[in-house]
């Protein structure tokens, strides 16, 4: 790669105009989890802004110091929707993060941890086999075993964390997949394409099952590509670039197949990822035109289903629902409104609040494995909120969210993805067997 004048090479380096919007104001501060856990100047987004611009500048070189403070960034972009001044933090964190995973080097336990990460994650049947050992961890009693020794807590912090959120799954979950075509009931109003996920459909294939069902019930035909592999958004987030390009161009490729009217996703970070190819793939001069066409197809399930005029009833769901916006969809996709707007919908249901709504859970895609002790913190914090409102049900649209609040609460309060809600409700059965 060629240096520019400043520290960051040639290919997509943070671009002056932007890092040129932020005035330093401050508005972004009470906003970032981690300058409310830390408060450290140089972790918030102001800060790293300023580190970026100075390293744009040529004044300071791409170094572990600037790494461990970007590293250090959720990516939660709670910020953005913050920032008087209109500063695209997400496209300033979008070019740095590339460009350090390319020029600075990691440590050795940074690799394997990462390596493992990348080697499971993005590949369903290594993760189904993951969770089935997973099963077997809990039901031999083998956990509580290595509990009661003290064994777990002698674990590096990484492993420790990935410990902690093996969810208790049913072997049928990890098995459950929705047929290739689910028929629309009654007149199609749309034929749509559901993307499975990968830690989803291992770990949450019940949700994928409840948006498939609500879709149908909705009047759209849906089908699920068999093929489609992993659409990128860990590997988009985390700085590696390329992987993520080839995953989105296979993505593309097996959906274009469906001939669907649009795709829809109920994980809120491979949705935002999902609509961001037209910019990850804009130089590619085979998949550009392509890329922007995916783009702007996709749809978070809730999304779709707020646009559509409601065809199927609702029969009363009794519960009172703390809703917890998963930050990719509320910040990075700016869908607020349309999830609560659906559960409000639904006889029944009482929605309420949660305190510090705009602080990310510490989920963050691979965030809680890497950064287990930010990401402690700001679970904690998270499921506490969550737990004084005193809820009977929680929803939240992505996979890492349920994940990690379930990790830390104290209560035996359900956690359901909203869809899941919307799906009992359509059907007239109780919450819990709905989810059988």
């Amino acid at each position: 790669m060629v240096l520019t004048p400043g520290s960051f090479d040639e290919h997509r380096p943070p671009r002056r105009e932007l890092l040129d919007e932020c005035v330093h104001c401050g508005f972004c501060l009470p906003t970032c989890p981690t300058y409310a856990v830390d408060g450290e100047e140089m972790d918030s987004p102001r800060g790293r802004i300023y580190l970026i611009d100075l390293a744009q500048r040529g004044e300071i070189p791409l170094d572990r110091t600037i790494a461990g403070h970007i590293d250090s960034c959720l990516g939660c972009l709670a910020c953005v929707p913050a920032c008087p001044s209109g500063v695209q933090y997400d496209l300033l964190l979008e070019a740095t993060r590339p460009q350090l995973e390319r020029h600075v080097p990691r440590t050795r336990r940074e690799r394997v941890v990462r390596r493992a990460i990348f080697a499971v994650f993005p590949y369903p049947a290594r993760m189904r086999a993951a969770a089935l050992l997973g099963v077997l961890y809990r039901r031999l009693g083998l956990r509580a075993l290595a509990h009661r020794l003290g064994l777990v807590d002698r674990l590096p912090a990484e492993l420790r964390a990935a410990e902690d959120l093996l969810p208790p799954v049913p072997v049928r979950s990890l098995f459950r997949r929705p047929p290739p075509v689910v028929p629309a009931a009654g007149e199609r109003r749309l034929r749509v394409a559901l993307l499975e996920g990968c830690a989803q459909r291992v770990l949450f294939g019940d949700v994928n099952a409840a948006t498939a069902r609500v879709l149908a019930a909705e009047g759209c035909e849906v089908v699920v590509p068999p093929s489609q592999q992993c659409c990128g958004a860990l590997n988009l987030h985390a700085g590696l670039e390329d992987d993520a390009a080839a995953r989105a161009r296979r993505l593309i490729d097996t959906f274009e197949t469906a001939r669907a009217d649009v795709v829809v996703v109920n994980v809120a970070g491979c949705g935002s990822s999902m609509k961001e190819y037209d910019r990850l793939l804009a130089d590619d001069p085979v998949y550009a035109e392509r890329a922007a066409r995916f783009a702007a197809s996709v749809r978070d399930v809730t999304e779709l289903l707020a646009e559509l005029e409601p065809r199927a009833p609702r029969h009363p769901v009794q519960a009172k629902v703390a809703y917890h916006d998963a930050c990719h969809l509320a910040n990075a996709q700016r869908i607020r409104r349309q999830p609560r707007d659906l559960l409000r919908a639904v006889p029944g249901v009482e929605l309420t609040d949660i305190a510090e709504a705009e602080i990310c859970c510490g989920s963050a895609g691979i965030y809680n494995l890497v950064q287990p002790r930010m990401a402690e913190e700001l679970g904690r914090r998270k499921a506490a909120n969550i737990e004084a409102a005193g809820p009977d049900v929680i929803a939240t649209a992505n996979a890492g969210c349920l994940l990690q609040v379930r990790r830390f609460l104290s209560a035996d309060v359900p956690l359901v993805h909203p869809i899941e809600i919307l799906d009992a409700s359509i059907r007239g059965v109780a919450l819990e067997r709905a989810r059988r």
